[in-house]
Formats: C-alpha cells, sequence, structure tokens
C-alpha cells in the first residue's frame, strides 16, 4: 500500500526544514526520526502526559496530537532550541539545584511548560504553579520540588525586576 506524503515547509529551532514526510506522521515523531531531536518525548501519545510538550508559533501544545503536515510555515521550538539559546538556562539550573527531576523523562515537557508559565504569569504563587503543571506528569519527583524550583525562579527574576 502507498503512503500519502506531502512536502513540509517550517522552521525549527531557527533553522528553515524542507522534508517529504508522510501525511500522518506525527510532530513529535518528525522531530525524532526525521530530524534527529530526541529531547521531546513521546508517552502516552494521547496528550495527557505533557512529555511532548513543546512550542509552535509561540504557543505550548503537545507534540503528539499535531501532525506536521499541518505545520506548512510553521515556527517550532523545542527543548534542544531553547536551551541552546540560553532561555532555560535559568530554570535548568533550579531544576537541578531543587532537585526537580530524577529518571528526567518528563523533564523536557515540564521545563517547556514550566517556561510557559514564567513567561506567561511571572508572578505566579505555588497554586498557580501547580495548577499549570498538572497536565505534565511526573511519576518520579512528587511534584513538590518541581515546584519549588519553577518557584525559586520566579521570586529571583522579581527580586531582578524590583517586584514583590
Amino acid at each position: 500500500m502507498n503512503e500519502t506524503r506531502c512536502l513540509v515547509n517550517l522552521t525549527v529551532n531557527g533553522q528553515k526544514v524542507s522534508k517529504d514526510v508522510p501525511v500522518r506522521m506525527h510532530l513529535v515523531d518528525f522531530l525524532r526520526e526525521e530530524l534527529g531531536l530526541t529531547g521531546s518525548h513521546l508517552g502516552c501519545e494521547h496528550g495527557v502526559c505533557g512529555a511532548c510538550s513543546l512550542f509552535v508559533n509561540g504557543k505550548l501544545i503537545r507534540g503528539c496530537l499535531v501532525l506536521v503536515a499541518q505545520l506548512e510555515g510553521a515556527e517550532v521550538s523545542t527543548i534542544e532550541g531553547l536551551s541552546e539559546s540560553g532561555e532555560l538556562d535559568v530554570l535548568q539550573q533550579a531544576f537541578l539545584k531543587h532537585n526537580a527531576l530524577q529518571c528526567g523523562f518528563c523533564t523536557p515537557g515540564m521545563l517547556a511548560t514550566a517556561y510557559d508559565l514564567i513567561k506567561n504569569n511571572p508572578k505566579a504563587g505555588r497554586d498557580e504553579i501547580r495548577e499549570y503543571i498538572s497536565g505534565n506528569y511526573c511519576r518520579c519527583t512528587g511534584y513538590q520540588a518541581i515546584v519549588d524550583a519553577v518557584e525559586s525562579v520566579i521570586a529571583e527574576q522579581g527580586v531582578k525586576q524590583g517586584v514583590q
């Protein structure tokens, strides 16, 4: 049986990409299999666990629910792109300092979600942090350390900006 394919043109982590792909290929599979970007993980493949969280046109999405064929002209930012650009440095250091990662499977999606929270709600409190990350499963940390890490970044940025 012949598989239907299409040409897709998009930007991934600032680099233009043009690939002929199966029309039913999910974004995370494309990133992992076609581009070798393995930071985004596939967990549930139903959009529930958050391991595949990444950004499309600046919006946090679940990469397992989006077909790459839908993304003609889109800008995709993965955990690799955010890490290489330095945008996640403070957050990554906080995760390390607060032991907010253990096995690491959820970490890329959790970092992307935490980054999105801090960007959109730089004064979030503990309850807001818990609510925002509640769509990301972590089986190792019990979330307390993750909340501590995110809260510490928010507090540090507030001090730097003179916000209390």
